[in-house]
């Protein structure tokens, strides 16, 4: 095992795997620009190196100053988290270039499956069942509308290099194809360097469920069940949950089967979540592979006791999983993305300072989180503060114990989702279990107005 490693991130995230390196006895080295140097990650931490001023470009993704700071501290490997760089291959490849060992999977395979297209063609090679698309990303937007009018509207442009909701346009009709594309690409472009679109049938109304999976150098691959993660905004998580209340035990067997398939046939190694949609009749389509870990991996820690972290530590560190297949699991979780966003501003980021912090606590209940009365939100970074994980027996109870806890939790000085979040919680469609990804679409604006009453 490692004896230090460095955490290239911030806010809770870096918080997250700090404490996973503190209970393998790992020391810490922390990165922060200087909008963060009193953050929490960085006291925690058992050392902390300035990568630069507060732009992410200028610290947090400048690959030659976080790669100094692990070698002048004589780390052995680093972690990304998410974001940030954490689905790199030039990031990778440094690392290795440096005898770094990156926690994640290799820059080879991180490239071949950063490239949407290019999964695509792997995971159909394996047989694992796909939205009907472009089987390459298209040059023009006459070459999408052609596409487009092959498969019938509605359908979706999406970046071909990347995810996370950005680069991507609904087109319900032809006369809508130019405007969406353009903006899309210009989108990719700002994003990911890359301007590439490809086009699917839009599934509607469908479910986002995903599938975790740990897998080692050996071979191994060890499945922890499915997310649900169809309530979202602008394509963006909100609320997670897991298991999904809309998966039949087959269903969930044939997901869990295809992406033990797809990792053992791309050769994946470490935590990865296959992303898929689901349809009405079961039927079931691979969206994307995320190469790292995601930002909802406790729900899974919850319900099979897996600390996420530590087994990606060991699995960088070489050794093997100590079981594969199916992980047993036990009662639900549901997560709340709290984010410190507008609802009534249509989720404009609400940067600013935290007067006063409560967390909720009691049993089955798990706060990652970075902030506390006192500290700043900078505008530079992503408005996550924190997700609110929680466990009980049945759903209904993790509902309940939800509530309870979301009620708890106060956050002053800045507006946040939490009052939204306990509006979806208590709609019918949420807790009947019957929603999907167009939730918000339908309901979004009653439920805001309530909030904003």
């Amino acid at each position: 095992m490692f004896s230090r490693v460095l955490v290239a991130n911030r806010g809770e995230i870096a918080v997250r795997v700090i404490r996973a390196l503190h209970e393998l006895e790992i020391e810490a080295v922390a990165i922060y620009s200087t909008a963060d140097k009193d953050s929490m990650h960085v006291r925690l931490a058992d050392r902390a190196v300035a990568v630069g001023p507060p732009p992410a470009s200028q610290s947090y993704l400048k690959i030659p100053s976080v790669i100094a700071a692990a070698t002048t501290t004589g780390c052995e490997a680093i972690h990304p988290g998410y974001g940030f760089l954490a689905e790199n291959p030039a990031f990778v490849a440094a690392c290795e270039d440096n005898e770094l060992v990156f926690v994640g999977p290799t820059a080879e395979v991180m490239a071949r499956m950063g490239d949407k297209v290019q999964a695509k063609a792997e995971l159909k090679r394996a047989g694992v069942p796909l939205v009907p698309g472009s089987d390459e990303d298209v040059a023009s937007s006459s070459e999408a509308r052609s596409v487009a009018a092959d498969l019938g509207y509605p359908v979706l442009l999406k970046a071909a290099a990347g995810g996370g909701g950005k680069g991507m346009r609904i087109v319900d009709a032809e006369d809508e194809l130019e405007g969406a594309f353009q903006t899309a690409a210009a989108e990719a472009e700002a994003a990911f360097g890359d301007a590439s679109l490809y086009v699917e049938k839009l599934v509607r109304p469908a479910r986002h469920v995903e599938i975790q999976v740990l897998a080692d150098a050996r071979g191994g691959v060890l499945t922890l069940g499915e997310r649900e993660c169809s309530i979202q905004r602008r394509h963006q998580k909100l609320i997670e949950e897991s298991p999904s209340p809309g998966l039949s035990a087959e269903t969930r067997e044939a997901l869990e089967a295809a992406a033990e398939r797809a990792a053992t046939a791309i050769g994946y190694r470490n935590a990865g979540t296959f992303e898929f949609l689901l349809g009405p009749d079961q039927s079931f389509y691979f969206i994307e592979l995320n190469a790292r870990l995601q930002v909802e991996h406790p729900v899974s820690e919850l319900v099979t006791g897996i600390d996420l972290v530590r087994e990606q530590l060991r699995i960088a560190a070489g050794e093997p999983l100590a079981a594969t297949g199916r992980a047993p699991r036990r009662g639900h979780a549901i997560e709340i993305r709290i984010n410190a966003e507008d609802p009534a501003r249509d989720f404009a980021p609400a940067p600013g300072q935290i007067t006063s912090f409560r967390p909720p606590l009691g049993p089955g209940i798990r706060l990652d989180t970075f902030v506390e009365a006192g500290s700043t939100v900078p505008p530079f970074y992503d408005s996550l503060l924190g997700k609110l994980a929680v466990w009980d027996e049945d759903r209904p109870a993790a509902i309940s114990r939800t509530l309870r806890a979301l009620g708890e939790l106060s956050v002053g000085g800045i507006p946040t989702t939490r009052e939204l979040a306990i509006q979806i919680l208590r709609s019918e469609q949420f807790t009947s279990g019957r929603y999907s990804t167009s939730f918000l679409e339908e309901f979004g604006q009653r439920l805001v107005a309530v909030v904003t009453e």
